[in-house]
């Protein structure tokens, strides 16, 4: 049976769906340190890979998906340090800060060679947040269907003629009104950076409602970094491009020898 669909939805609708959309993010208490599991490699680990989750995982569901045995089966030298970087502590202001003094500058402690970072959704933003404030300090990432801000600013870039004729205005301090403009301004000055560049893999599906942005981004990377597969915003989509990710990605280009 066909029911009718009713005549008024969005309005209607709206506020339930957003509520349950928050219902559906993961929580985190902002008042105790980030939680993590460590997941050591079977072999001397010469790098560390560190999962940051999308809006919607927690570090016990992003620990069931295997995404860990899943890195360590095509780089079996990493240790894989997952995360639950959730909402809650982007929500307070300093989720670049508490990745890096609660598990960054502790987890590797001089015993890597390279240290990457793994985000999906809204873990690929926090990845391209720490290194837009951390230059350096990561010598790759491996960003799935990255959440890289909201349409408004997307059609005002490419209103512009795309990043390399876009004017962003004077640089200003990063705040929820603020923090999209200086993601895209960091994005935009890759092409005086190419190392930056080369050491950033991205995969996406051709159904995501944000593949724009993530197109947009992909200009910016050189010719065999960025991958279209098929599928949507969700695991069924993540696992095979995190597999090609990982199957593609060299750390012979990441920023340390």
């Amino acid at each position: 049976m066909r029911l009718s669909r009713p005549s008024r939805p969005s309005r209607l609708l709206r506020p339930l769906i957003a509520l349950l959309l928050a219902a559906c993010s993961a929580g985190g208490d902002v008042t105790r340190p980030v939680p993590t599991l460590f997941v050591p490699a079977a072999q001397p680990a010469h790098r560390l890979v560190v999962m940051l989750p999308g809006r919607g995982d927690s570090l016990d569901s992003l620990a069931r998906t295997g995404v860990a045995q899943m890195i360590q089966q095509q780089w079996p030298d990493a240790d894989v340090l997952l995360t639950g970087l959730t909402l809650p502590f982007y929500r307070q202001g300093l989720a670049t800060e508490r990745l890096r003094g609660e598990v960054l500058v502790p987890a590797r402690a001089g015993r890597y060679r390279q240290v990457w970072l793994a985000g999906i959704s809204l873990g690929g933003l926090g990845a391209l947040m720490y290194d837009r404030a951390h230059p350096g300090e990561i010598d790759g990432m491996l960003l799935i269907s990255p959440y890289l801000g909201d349409e408004p600013l997307y059609r005002e870039i490419h209103a512009a003629g795309g990043l390399a004729h876009w004017q962003p205005g004077p640089v200003q301090p990063l705040a929820p009104e603020t923090y999209q403009r200086e993601l895209w301004r960091f994005i935009q000055h890759w092409s005086d950076d190419p190392a930056r560049a080369r050491s950033v893999w991205v995969a996406y599906g051709d159904r995501e409602r944000f593949r724009d942005r993530i197109e947009l981004l992909a200009t910016q990377l050189p010719p065999g970094h960025v991958f279209e597969l098929p599928g949507h915003h969700n695991w069924t989509l993540w696992r095979p491009a995190m597999r090609t990710l990982l199957e593609h990605a060299s750390p012979d280009e990441g920023r340390r020898p």
